[in-house]
């Protein structure tokens, strides 16, 4: 059998975990053993933080509707089962730019709602 030089895959390895760990401080971004630990730890964060996102977008929108329906005399939960009563087909993301938008139009949707309910 003839010789393999060993250096090509392993560096080729390497280095795509040390470009990934650019910008981090220190050995992070310069020794692979640090490096490799803090990319796979940033690619959890990531992975979960991608899912948190949607859940912490979800928390403003109710608290802008809220904040909202509240100015008008109602409750979040409220608005949401006179809408749902009513057929509105409106989810809480717009529902939330119109509230902050657009208050009165907010406002003749909250209406509708009430009256349909």
């Amino acid at each position: 059998m003839s010789r393999v030089k060993r250096g090509f895959k392993a560096r080729r390895r390497r280095n795509k975990i040390l470009k990934a760990a650019k910008g981090y401080r220190g050995g992070r971004s310069k020794l692979f053993r640090t490096a490799k630990n803090q990319v796979f730890r940033s690619w959890a964060y990531a992975y979960r933080d991608r899912k948190q996102k949607k859940r912490l977008f979800r928390r403003l929108w109710i608290a802008r509707v809220n904040a909202a329906a509240r100015a008008l005399g109602t409750k979040y939960s409220e608005v949401i089962a006179m809408l749902a009563k009513a057929g509105v087909a409106l989810d809480r993301k717009v529902l939330a730019d119109i509230a902050v938008y657009d208050p009165s139009g907010f406002e003749r949707i909250v209406d509708f709602a009430k009256k349909a309910a």
